[in-house]
């Protein structure tokens, strides 16, 4: 088929669909049913031709009219109305969701942080000198041996000056797993290797300087909450490197922009939790509070955190919003 006999059997087709396109002026409501369907049967047709002409004559001005012609069909063809997620249902039930829907990715960020800090704290207390050449400088004053008069030793300065770079830190390293993901997953897998060295380190040497109690006192209340969001938001970096990885039947750009959205989505809403975790920092880690009833107010916090997670983001509760936004206009 040659370039001329090619346009002169499809162009009354392709007039009708600029003419409909015309009609509708970007909404397809402005159509009636039958110029509706008509439209679509169109736009496949067109986008055949399309394909046939990239093929055979690419380059040349009728390939450009069909491509822009099929872009403009498109747009009408798989038009909806952009429906705004409500804060409260993204909360409530849209944030929980997307925290479960990749439990493997789940496991593997938990697996990352949490093995390298058991491996570190058991290498703390059996030879803590080689093993205090991990910590910071910043944390290095908690980890000696001192007196038990006060917390980890510290004045009270010094010991909410110690509270607030752990905070500090945690936040970080919510923010940095999540962002490395960029790179292959790899470079969020070494930072939850890496922090779960130096989180293993800290309080294996605190334990190994006499000072296990009031390390558990300042850290235990917020600390598995703010453990729960790094892993979280591991997860979610892990998720981004596996978009690019493999993107399966989508282009690898495709891929990661859609995988993109949700894991900005899952750091989005771990963000309020980790201003609680800094709430209970603040009132009940410097409260003076026991370690015990710390370690119970820990455990609470962080129980209800994955309880939200199996509740919220189970079945049901997918089931529920996926009705929900069914049935809205």
């Amino acid at each position: 088929m040659n370039l001329d006999r090619f346009g002169a059997d499809r162009e009354r087709d392709w007039k009708q669909l600029e003419d409909l396109i015309g009609a509708a002026k970007g909404r397809l409501e402005r159509l009636d049913p039958s110029r509706v369907r008509r439209l679509g049967a169109l736009y496949r047709s067109a986008s055949a031709d399309l394909g046939l002409a990239r093929r055979r004559f690419p380059g040349d001005p009728v390939t450009q009219r069909l491509e822009l012609l099929v872009t403009a069909a498109r747009l009408l063809v798989y038009d909806t109305k952009p429906r705004r997620l409500s804060l409260l249902e993204f909360a409530s039930r849209t944030y929980w969701r997307r925290v479960r829907e990749r439990p493997v990715a789940l496991l593997v960020a938990a697996a990352l942080l949490l093995v390298p800090a058991a491996l570190a704290a058991g290498w703390s207390l059996v030879d803590p000198g080689a093993a205090a050449g991990l910590v910071p400088a910043e944390f290095r004053d908690a980890t000696e041996p001192g007196p038990r008069g006060t917390d980890l030793g510290l004045s009270a300065a010094e010991e909410a000056a110690f509270s607030s770079q752990v905070l500090t830190n945690n936040i970080q390293v919510t923010f940095m797993a999540f962002a490395a993901g960029i790179a292959f997953g790899l470079g969020t897998a070494l930072v939850l290797v890496f922090n779960g060295l130096i989180l293993g380190a800290i309080g294996g040497l605190t334990v190994s300087a006499g000072h296990g109690d009031y390390f558990v006192e300042l850290v235990a209340a917020h600390g598995v909450l703010e453990l729960s969001c790094i892993v979280v938001a591991g997860a979610a970096g892990l998720r981004l490197g596996w978009a690019i990885v493999d993107p399966g039947r989508l282009a690898r750009g495709e891929a990661l922009v859609a995988e993109a959205r949700r894991s900005v989505e899952i750091v989005l809403g771990t963000a309020p939790w980790l201003v609680l975790a800094g709430l209970i920092e603040g009132f009940v880690s410097r409260g003076g509070v026991a370690a015990g009833p710390v370690a119970i107010v820990g455990l609470a916090i962080g129980g209800l955190y994955w309880a939200l997670v199996a509740w919220r983001g189970g079945p049901a509760a997918a089931v529920a919003l996926t009705t929900a936004r069914a049935s809205s206009p």
